[in-house]
């Protein structure tokens, strides 16, 4: 509903320009925001004083102008001007309901998609390396769930998982892999069941033996030169690695496949080639005997230009170089409208800088859309990233697990008398959603404190309210036997029922936010609202017990509704929903 008042106050200013009300090129970004007191109307929008000072008039003559400019429309029973300025604009009750009507048989809820366009969303991303720690779910989930709502709006969506798999750390890996196998033969492979041990120990054969070290530098230039054997073990270990990963991808309920790893390796065969075509446009500068670009945007505090360094003086390549190649490769191979990369804020001023070089170099088309979605820290609470007991860093299969433990006895705690099979799911998904959900409900840009406590309440805006609340809703059709709706019709008549329509009415507005701004902490704070605005309503308005069996047809229609925007909606979340707790 919002949108489409924004839409006519559109049309409206198009008209204004066409009368040279306002000039032709004048851009308004036109808010419309939904009032707190209904006897306002539903939504209001300053305008008006917004074109004061370009229009030459005083706000409440402009109000009433847009009010007599307006488009009409069946949704819009009434506007008002209100104080200095403000229009208000009161809903048509029955317009709503049957906007209501035609989404309880749309397997989109009635949401109007866009324009699709081909989006490329690079998530996840852990090095190989290592097993995965509790500093990849921010990325991992976040992306998964923008994800989840961009293919539900009709866009075709391409999953990057542009792992670290190359460098020169897999020297050291390679190098230590080949000692254990010379002393154990294939055995050896068992080690790598742990990828933390197997790191730590690599790492102190080569800070402690120079004939190590130097075995390990040798590999990696034989590795990058595409000799088969180090080939062979790079393959090898990259597969146990990436086993770890899809592990956990699994327990998540996230959507990443093999299918969508393509990691640093990939463009390994395109560094040379980046390099030579900076060199070609005249845009390399030797600095140190580094390869580097000077953009004159970009520059310290002391006014001194920063560098995005292309190649080292030892012939290295760096994030840098791999990352122009893979934004190349994603606008002319994957033909990108927008690509968005989910990773950490602390990146952001390399993203600036590579961004601004692809559209420079032409690497990219000028169309395409390059969109870092940064994210802040999730501390523990002591504010600090969060870490173990004794310093390390938590993997992420183990905060899972703990997760799960702390979900069953919670559930237990609450249904003593079920059985241990219905106990153990019930705390898989609660467990798993609970996690999930505290980092997705706060605002991506910020840090977080993780309570386990905090967000295996069943009270404010947790996963367990809202499963709770899911189930609460989904029940009501357990107590009716021989359901037929396929007549039945929305009539919004008592407040609650008013307050409830809106309120779904929204879902399209809020998913709009959520891809176009990459924002799952929007949805969240809808569907926590769209649970209350329920509870609200089933107070206020007897289903089962209606006055009659229109109202209570009609009642039931919209919880309906309301059950299936709740479980589309955490579905978006990448959250499994329960049909009992």
């Amino acid at each position: 509903m919002k949108s489409h008042i924004q839409s006519l106050l559109e049309q409206t200013l198009e008209s204004f320009k066409q009368q040279g009300i306002v000039p032709a090129d004048f851009e308004a970004r036109i808010q419309v925001d939904r009032t707190k007191d209904k006897s306002h109307g539903d939504l209001a929008t300053n305008l008006a004083m917004m074109l004061t000072k370009v229009a030459g008039k005083n706000p409440r003559e402009l109000a009433q102008l847009i009010i007599d400019t307006l488009p009409a429309s069946a949704f819009v029973a009434k506007v008002e001007i209100a104080g200095p300025g403000f229009i208000n604009f009161f809903i048509n009750d029955s317009a709503l309901a049957d906007q209501l009507q035609n989404a309880v048989n749309d397997e989109h809820l009635g949401i109007k998609l866009p324009t699709p366009q081909t989006v490329v969303v690079d998530y996840s991303s852990p090095n190989l390396a290592k097993e995965m720690h509790v500093g990849h779910l921010r990325s991992t989930i976040i992306g998964d769930s923008v994800v989840r709502a961009l293919e539900f709006l009709g866009h075709k969506v391409i999953r990057q998982n542009h792992v670290g798999d190359w460098g020169t750390q897999f020297g050291m890996l390679l190098a230590y892999m080949e000692e254990l196998r010379a002393k154990n033969g294939e055995k050896a492979q068992l080690e790598l069941s742990d990828l933390e041990n197997f790191y730590r120990a690599a790492k102190l054969r080569f800070d402690e033996s120079a004939e190590f070290a130097t075995r390990a530098r040798q590999l990696v230039v034989e590795l990058q030169s595409g000799d088969e054997y180090c080939n062979k073990l790079w393959r090898e270990f990259n597969d146990i690695s990436l086993s770890h990963c899809h592990e956990v991808y699994a327990r998540l309920g996230v959507s990443l496949t093999r299918a969508d790893v393509h990691g640093e390796s990939a463009y390994n065969a395109d560094l040379e080639q980046v390099v030579k075509d900076l060199d070609a446009q005249g845009l390399l500068t030797e600095s140190n005997g580094a390869k580097v670009v000077f953009q004159e945007a970009f520059r310290n505090k002391e006014g001194e230009p920063l560098p995005v360094i292309i190649q080292k003086a030892d012939g290295g390549y760096l994030y840098a170089t791999s990352d122009l190649a893979a934004m190349r490769y994603r606008s002319n191979v994957l033909k990108a409208d927008r690509v968005l990369y989910f990773v950490d804020l602390r990146q952001a001023l390399h993203f600036q800088q590579v961004f601004s070089l692809a559209k420079l170099a032409k690497f990219v088309r000028e169309d395409m859309s390059l969109e870092h979605l940064g994210f802040g820290t999730m501390n523990g609470e002591d504010g600090r990233p969060f870490k173990t007991r004794s310093g390390g860093v938590v993997k992420l299969v183990d905060l899972l697990e703990e997760a799960n433990v702390r979900a069953l006895e919670l559930v237990r705690s609450k249904n003593p008398d079920m059985d241990e099979n219905t106990l153990a799911e019930i705390a898989r998904v609660v467990g798993i959603s609970a996690v999930k959900y505290a980092d997705l409900s706060k605002n991506r840009t910020s840090d977080y404190i993780f309570s386990f406590e905090q967000m295996l309440s069943f009270e404010g805006n947790t996963a367990p309210y809202l499963l709770y609340a899911y189930t609460r809703v989904a029940g009501i059709f357990k107590r009716v036997t021989d359901l037929d709706l396929s007549q039945a019709k929305i009539v919004l008549e008592h407040e609650k029922e008013k307050d409830l329509g809106n309120k779904l009415a929204q879902f399209g507005e809020i998913l709009s936010r959520v891809v176009d701004k990459g924002q799952p902490h929007v949805l969240c704070a809808y569907l926590y609202e769209l649970a209350g605005a329920f509870s609200s309503f089933y107070e206020a308005c007897p289903v089962l017990a209606a006055d009659n069996d229109a109202q209570k047809n009609s009642r039931l229609l919209l919880a309906q509704l309301t059950a299936r925007t709740l479980q589309k909606g955490l579905n978006l979340l990448g959250i499994e929903t329960l049909e009992r707790m």
